[in-house]
């Protein structure tokens, strides 16, 4: 199996690549059949969006050189190959974010985890909210807003008081950022095939950015979110360490 390593800069990541190279003869991304990636989550993320660029993505399997890990196998030195033919695969795939500023400019971006609305000043946001071309809530006066797939849910969505996701559950968490009005509203389970608009009331008053991932657009007017199922993105995890095992113990961690 050929396979290509990537280690963030980290000089934990970077002392475990060392060590594998020595034992290992890896190759270029192009001529992988997988691309092994050390670090953490955050890294992860990175080495995923930077695999975008390829029309035929490789698939990924992450050793934990960093701080949570939660998308990461362990790290073992031992064993590599073996290690990566033996894994479990999931696929996923990205939401896709367009947004419009506010002077007049569109501009679209893939998202693995999330899609979040945010606001710029000490002002609250107001954001109107449709979903499929219906206004499901004129006025959402909060923070901010965001939209997660199942494999972000337990990112930014988890400490925003979303719900976690089961991956094989085929829906959206939209999940509101400290709501003042309606303030007893905690969010909403949408269909992953929904496509949703958020409306910026008072946008250059009360201006909004908007955050596929780690890519900011500041000023929006207007943002669709829709999951795009032409991008597949491949994760292998060991058998035992499986990232929707993972998930459901995070939602009895205490």
């Amino acid at each position: 199996m050929k396979l290509a390593l990537l280690a963030s800069d980290s000089h934990v990541a970077r002392a475990a690549g060392n060590a594998l190279r020595k034992q290992y003869d890896f190759v270029p991304v192009r001529e992988a059949e997988v691309v092994v990636a050390l670090g953490g989550d955050g890294f992860l993320l990175q080495c995923l969006h930077e695999a975008l660029q390829f029309q035929d993505p490789k698939p990924m399997f992450g050793m934990n050189r960093g701080t949570v890990g939660f998308l990461m196998n362990d790290f073992k030195a031992a064993k590599l190959e073996e290690r990566v033919a033996a894994a479990r695969y999931f696929v996923l795939h990205p939401l896709q974010m367009t947004a419009t500023t506010t002077a007049g400019e569109r501009v679209s971006f893939p998202a693995i985890n999330e899609v979040s609305l945010l606001r710029e000043t000490r002002q609250t946001a107001k954001i109107g909210i449709t979903i499929d071309g219906k206004i499901r809530m004129e006025e959402l006066i909060c923070d901010g807003v965001l939209v997660s797939t199942p494999a972000g849910s337990t990112a930014y969505n988890l400490s925003a008081n979303g719900p976690i996701l089961p991956l094989e559950a085929d829906l959206l968490a939209l999940t509101p950022i400290s709501p003042f009005r309606p303030r007893r509203w905690r969010g909403a389970l949408l269909p992953s095939a929904s496509h949703i608009e958020f409306e910026v009331r008072e946008a250059k008053k009360r201006p909004v950015s908007a955050v596929a991932d780690q890519i900011e657009v500041r000023g929006v007017a207007h943002v669709k979110v829709a999951i795009d199922r032409s991008i597949s993105l491949t994760l292998l995890f060991d058998p035992e360490y499986a990232l929707d095992d993972r998930i459901s113990l995070e939602q009895f961690a205490s």
